[in-house]
């Protein structure tokens, strides 16, 4: 259940999506569609303002003891073993160092190949893990593009890339 970058690249990377529950870099592929960037702008300027806020509270009333981990480690281990979870490819593309001339990437599957430009490529989401599971039956990883234009028909039994 490996994958393989390989091709007109400096190193070959050989990925295991097995283990990518437990990178932070995971995102929920049900929301990474839907988010925007202007949004994403407003929610840091919203969370400095809550943050400004709750330490002007602190000087005023004093010291509120924080909420317990337990309930925060619950949540995560419930949103693990129930979410839908995906890895952008950019930093294992980046990682594989494509040489200079290198201007696609081929996706092989089972199911016959598909190019896209090496630009495409950096963009893509691997989705690994579908309401709490492995992908085993189509797996290992489902691949959408970062326009998120073939949600709801992903490139599936994936099995390398190789960049050209």
């Amino acid at each position: 259940m490996v994958i393989v970058i390989k091709g007109n690249v400096k190193f070959t990377i050989t990925l295991d999506p097995s283990v990518w529950i437990f990178d932070d870099r995971k995102v929920d592929v049900h929301t990474y569609f839907t988010r925007h960037p202007e949004i994403e702008q407003r929610e840091d300027s919203d969370d400095i303002q809550k943050i400004s806020a709750y330490w002007d509270r602190e000087i005023q009333e004093g010291a509120v003891s924080p909420p317990t981990l337990q309930t925060e480690k619950q949540f995560e281990k419930e949103k693990i073993l129930t979410g839908t979870f995906g890895m952008p490819f950019a930093p294992f593309l980046r990682n594989a160092e494509p040489n200079e001339n290198a201007t696609k990437v081929v996706i092989i599957t089972e199911n016959g190949d598909t190019t896209i430009s090496l630009a495409e490529a950096y963009e893509l989401l691997l989705c690994f893990s579908k309401d709490g599971k492995p992908l085993k039956e189509d797996g290992p990883v489902h691949i959408y593009f970062g326009d998120g234009s073939n949600r709801d028909n992903p490139i599936t039994h994936v099995r390398a890339f190789i960049v050209e």
